[in-house]
């Protein structure tokens, strides 16, 4: 049975999350809701939302914590979240403050009064744009090192491991018929080596980009690297945090973060 999408609405406003509750799930939206912060954090662990609608609780200045919360929580950055601050006549008291509002990263922002039944397109959209997920491809003859690079990747709400490949000829196999955006290239492999299934990747599959993997970064491996097409070289010393960014930002086509291809001085 495929799961239904889980909305979390923060509100102190009982009125307003009844309204607002029965009209999702009228349009088979799964709801949960929270009238505090401390609540809100426990039941975005506890159930794992697909987005939030932050509405206005008090104290006035906790909806922009609990915002900040979710922006620099691994996991939980890249949740949408819709921001309906307080009515004009009710923002001096509860609403956004100026700098907050200045600060905020919400995918929408409104005010209240607003009907229910409008927000769902809005709603929807968000949803729309945050469920397209970067697929990516694991190759490693190791099986600690997959594991863990799995374990890191299924944390993002936005990456889906869609597979995983113990050597090179496997890598192409996996590609062809996975289609990954991304695939995270060990070097040093087994039948075939990660350099030799990069460029053939790079080669006939150029929706693909390949990330590097290695245990060593020296100027030889990363000069083959370029050669063979990939876009990043990533240590495995520092593949938890950097591999993250360097799969987003090939993702989407920015490759200014990653560590030059070029040899070292």
């Amino acid at each position: 049975m495929e799961k239904k999408t889980t909305i979390l609405i923060i509100d102190d406003d009982l009125e307003f999350i009844e309204a607002l509750e029965k009209t999702l799930v009228n349009e088979a939206y799964a709801i949960v809701t929270a009238s505090d912060r401390e609540q809100a954090e426990k039941m975005v662990r506890t159930h794992e939302p697909d987005m939030i609608v932050l509405g206005t609780i008090m104290p006035r200045g906790d909806a922009f914590l609990f915002h900040k919360w979710m922006k620099q929580t691994l996991g939980f950055s890249n949740l949408p979240i819709m921001v309906i601050n307080a009515p004009p006549e009710k923002q001096l008291l509860k609403g956004w403050r100026m700098d907050e509002g200045m600060q905020c990263d919400a995918e929408d922002f409104l005010a209240k009064p607003v009907e229910p039944v409008a927000l769902i397109p809005r709603i929807q959209k968000l949803l729309d744009k945050a469920t397209k997920k970067i697929r990516v491809l694991i190759v490693d003859d190791h099986a600690v090192v997959r594991d863990g690079i799995r374990s890191v990747l299924n944390l993002q709400r936005d990456m889906q491991v869609v597979g995983e490949a113990v050597n090179g000829k496997e890598a192409l196999e996996k590609t062809r018929e996975l289609v990954p955006d991304v695939v995270v290239m060990d070097i040093v492999m087994p039948v075939m080596n990660g350099l030799d299934a990069a460029k053939e990747v790079c080669e006939k599959y150029k929706s693909t980009k390949v990330l590097m993997l290695t245990q060593y970064d020296d100027e030889e491996n990363v000069i083959a690297s370029r050669e063979a097409g990939a876009v990043g070289f990533i240590p495995k010393a520092a593949a938890s945090s950097r591999l993250l960014t360097g799969i987003r930002s090939v993702a989407r086509g920015d490759q200014s973060w990653i560590e030059s291809l070029q040899p070292r001085e």
